[in-house]
C-alpha cells in the first residue's frame, strides 16, 4: 500500500517512533497533540533492549545511546540495607543482543521530536471524536475542525479519545492502589555507584535509583495509598521523609537532595485488556491500547514494538488497510495484554496487597539465582519483533 495519508492522535513516545517509522516508509504523516506545549508525564524511562532494538533500526541507535546511561548492574537492597540480589547485566546484554538504556523521558522526547520534526507536530489541538467513511478515517477537534486521511491512529494515552470509538465503550481505569514519585537528581557515590540500578524493597514500599545520561540518577518512591490524596508540590520531601522514616542511609540522601518542586507524584493505573485494537481504519497503540503499571518497565517498550509492529504490516500486506490493521491487532493483543496482567501481579507484590505474598517475595530475593532474573528479564524481551 502507497502513498497513504496516516493522521496521529498524540506526540507522546509511541506517536513519535510510529510517526518515524511510518514516514521512513514513505507515508504522508500528520500528528497532531492536544498539548499547547509538550512535556512528557514523568521524569525517566527504564528503556529495555526491545525497546532500544526498535530505535536502532530507525537510525537511532547512537543518538539514545548517548542519552542513556549506563547500567551494568542492578542490585536490590531491604529498606534497612542489607545485600539481597546482585545483579550482573551484562549476560543479559549478551543473550539479547542490546545493552538497556535508562532515559530522562525529556531527552528522550526530544530526540523523537528532532527525529520526526518537531515543527511537523501540530499541537494545540484537542481531539474530541473519530468517524470513517468507505474510504478515509477522519479525526474531529475542537473548534469543528476535520483532518482527512486512510488510517487514524489513537496514540492518546491512557485517557484515549480514540478508543471509545474502537471499543464502543467507555473503558475504566483501574487504581493500582499506590502513589509514585519520580524526578531526576544528580549523580553521587553517596546514593549507589554511577553504573547500577538500586532498588530497596520494605514495609510494602520501594526507593529506587537508575542511571541517566547526564551524569544524574533517575529515582522513583512507590507507597500503597488510597486514592484521592493530595500534596503540594513544596511539602512532597516531607511526604516521602515521613512514609521512608527510617530507611537506608542511601535513600535519606536522596529524599535531602531532591527538589521536591521538580518531582512528580503520579497516582498510577493501568486498564484492563482491551477485546479490540482495531475498528476498521482506526488503530490504538501505547497506553491508549494497553496502558500498564511501570513494575516491569514495559510500558514505553510496548509502544516501541507497536510501531515496528504496525509499520511492518502497513508495507508487507497488500489486501487493505483494514487486514493490515488487524494482522497488527492479532500480532500485539496477547503480548500487551500479557504484560499488563503479568505488571499488575507484580505491582501487587511489591506494594503489598496481599502481605503473604509481599514477604514471600522478599524471602525470595535473598535465594534467587542471578541467573533466573536475567533469563525472566530475557524472555520478556526476545519475546518482542526484533527478537
Amino acid at each position: 500500500m502507497y502513498n497513504l495519508k496516516v493522521i496521529i492522535i498524540g506526540a507522546g513516545i509511541g506517536g513519535l517512533t510510529t510517526g518515524i517509522a511510518l514516514r521512513q516508509a514513505g507515508y504522508k504523516v500528520e500528528i497532531y497533540d492536544k498539548a499547547k506545549e509538550l512535556r512528557p508525564a514523568g521524569a525517566g524511562i527504564s528503556l529495555w533492549s526491545n525497546g532500544v532494538k526498535v530505535l536502532n533500526r530507525l537510525g537511532l541507535g547512537e543518538n539514545i545511546a548517548q542519552i542513556g546511561g549506563q547500567m551494568d548492574r542492578m542490585e536490590y537492597r531491604s529498606h534497612t540495607d542489607e545485600l539481597l540480589n546482585d545483579i550482573d547485566l551484562m549476560p543479559l546484554v549478551e543473550k539479547v543482543g542490546q545493552r538497556p538504556y535508562p532515559v530522562a523521558r525529556t531527552d528522550l522526547q526530544d530526540l523523537l521530536l528532532e527525529a520526526f520534526g518537531r515543527e511537523d507536530v501540530q499541537l494545540n489541538s484537542r481531539c474530541i471524536a473519530v468517524e470513517e467513511s468507505d474510504h478515509h478515517a477522519t479525526a474531529i477537534f475542537e473548534g469543528d475542525r476535520k483532518v482527512t486521511g486512510d488510517i487514524v491512529i489513537g496514540a492518546d494515552g491512557i485517557h484515549s479519545v480514540v478508543r471509545r470509538y474502537v471499543t464502543e465503550k467507555e473503558i475504566s481505569l483501574r487504581y493500582a492502589n499506590y502513589v509514585n514519585w519520580n524526578g531526576l537528581v544528580k549523580a553521587d557515590k553517596n546514593f549507589t555507584s554511577k553504573n547500577n540500578w538500586v532498588i530497596y524493597v520494605g514495609e510494602g514500599k520501594r526507593a529506587s535509583m537508575m542511571p541517566v545520561g547526564g551524569d544524574r540518577f533517575y529515582f522513583f518512591f512507590g507507597c500503597p495509598m488510597v486514592k484521592g490524596s493530595t500534596v503540594e508540590p513544596e511539602k512532597r520531601r516531607e511526604e516521602l521523609a515521613k512514609l521512608f522514616q527510617g530507611w537506608a542511609t542511601p535513600v535519606q540522601k536522596l529524599i535531602q537532595n531532591l527538589d521536591p518542586l521538580q518531582t512528580n507524584r503520579l497516582e498510577i493505573h493501568d486498564i484492563d485488556p482491551l477485546d479490540r485494537l482495531v475498528r476498521g481504519k482506526i488503530v490504538l497503540l501505547g497506553d491508549s491500547a494497553h496502558a500498564t503499571t511501570p513494575t516491569l518497565g514495559q510500558g514505553g517498550c510496548q509502544a516501541m514494538e507497536d510501531a515496528e509492529i504496525l509499520s511492518r504490516y502497513l508495507l508487507t500486506t497488500t489486501l487493505s488497510v483494514e487486514d493490515a490493521l488487524k494482522r497488527y491487532e492479532n500480532a500485539r493483543k496477547e503480548r500487551t495484554a500479557n504484560l499488563v496482567l503479568k505488571a499488575r501481579k507484580r505491582t501487587d507484590t511489591i506494594y503489598s496487597k496481599e502481605g503473604d505474598r509481599t514477604q514471600k517475595w522478599y524471602d525470595q530475593l535473598k535465594q534467587e539465582n542471578p541467573e533466573d532474573v536475567i533469563e525472566a528479564l530475557a524472555k520478556i524481551i526476545l519475546s518482542g519483533p526484533l527478537n
